[in-house]
């Protein structure tokens, strides 16, 4: 086989299944209630999370996405997420992100702005209002969680309230 060809590759894609091999019925498009998500994970003080779509919930093998709530003045530590891409969608408040290897970069968001947080990118995730609770959906590229947290003195220190959820662990 050459490897001139756009069309050869060394690895296999499944294609479409066979018509009529698949229930559609049951195994097809799915809608998940906003007060249905699962908030059947450990919580942490300041925030409160829920999961909308998981390979547990629907099966999805490549996303993952749900809805995180992040009290006032909530701050992480700097850390990364390896290889995954996330997006942020802002619902209402205001984020403030930090970024690069001494978090040195910053950039706010409000309702209706997204957040793109590429691969390996130290950062920070702040919420910018001392009274008003932050509420984001969040997707990402695997429903696999990876956090790496770095050594970073961070330009704004984490306060005794954390920005936690399936993809950011409790520092303790």
């Amino acid at each position: 086989m050459s490897h001139d060809h756009p069309h050869d590759h060394d690895h296999h894609h499944d294609g479409p299944p066979a018509p009529g091999s698949v229930d559609w019925k049951h195994n097809g498009v799915r809608v998940i209630k906003g007060d249905q998500l699962d908030a059947n994970t450990a919580q942490t003080p300041g925030m409160n999370r829920a999961a909308a779509i998981n390979k547990a919930r629907v099966g999805a093998q490549k996303i993952w996405a749900g809805t995180v709530h992040i009290h006032a003045n909530a701050k992480t530590g700097a850390h990364h997420h390896g290889a995954l891409e996330s997006v942020i969608y802002v619902v209402k408040g205001k984020a403030r992100m930090r970024w690069g290897e001494h978090l040195e970069f910053v950039a706010e968001a409000e309702a209706g702005d997204f957040i793109f947080v590429p691969p390996y990118v130290p950062h920070q995730e702040i919420n910018a209002s001392s009274d008003e609770t932050l509420e984001c959906v969040l997707v990402r590229s695997d429903n696999e969680a990876v956090v790496v947290n770095l050594d970073i003195e961070p330009a704004e220190k984490p306060e005794a309230v954390y920005w936690v959820d399936p993809i950011h662990k409790h520092p303790g």
